[in-house]
């Protein structure tokens, strides 16, 4: 059994925190706060409302299924694992149940929490769970409104490589899938 890195207490002191921005997926607020060091600093907070949810389909030949589309944030198109939005009041497995139907089609039968992340910790509170999802049924896909998305089917193996090569940037589906080829 491993042992666990050990963790250190809070050396951080809030003063005062001021919500900026809300809307229904996230809100900023900004915070003054003591610094380890002593001195004075003002962090912006991104507080996101949803949990991300990352799924890796795997089939029973280790195929899996990776979504392609045009991020507007980062301006650039990006191909990642199915992914979504999961509500903190509803259970994560339901949202990635969903989710996975939602943009490639396919059902599983088995779902398998894969790990546990912080998309990045310095700026946001966000968190992100990646499932595995195999004994996989396929059907029709239902794209919400926001989604021109293309879906591709292709070796595990493949999908490695593609984060290794660079072709691969999200966190959450870099994460996933260098665990998942780690321990496949």
């Amino acid at each position: 059994m491993k042992k666990r890195l050990k963790t250190y207490p809070n050396s951080w002191k809030l003063q005062t925190s001021k919500e900026i921005y809300d809307n229904p997926w996230l809100s900023l607020t900004e915070d003054e706060v003591i610094n380890p060091g002593g001195g004075i600093s003002h962090y912006g907070k991104i507080h996101f409302k949803n949990i991300a949810i990352g799924i890796i389909p795997l089939d029973e030949n280790d195929n899996t299924w990776l979504v392609g589309q045009y991020r507007y944030v980062p301006d650039c198109y990006s191909w990642e694992i199915p992914m979504g939005g999961g509500p903190l009041n509803i259970d994560p497995l339901e949202s990635a149940q969903r989710e996975l139907k939602e943009e490639t089609g396919l059902i599983a039968k088995h779902w398998e929490e894969l790990m546990q992340l912080h998309t990045s910790n310095s700026v946001t509170n966000e968190r992100g769970l990646v499932y595995v999802a195999k004994g996989l049924t396929e059907g029709e896909t239902e794209f919400e409104e926001t989604e021109d998305l293309k879906v591709i089917k292709l070796p595990l193996e493949e999908a490695v490589q593609r984060v290794m090569d660079g072709e691969i940037t999200d966190a959450v589906s870099a994460a996933g899938l260098l665990k998942l080829g780690k321990i496949q």
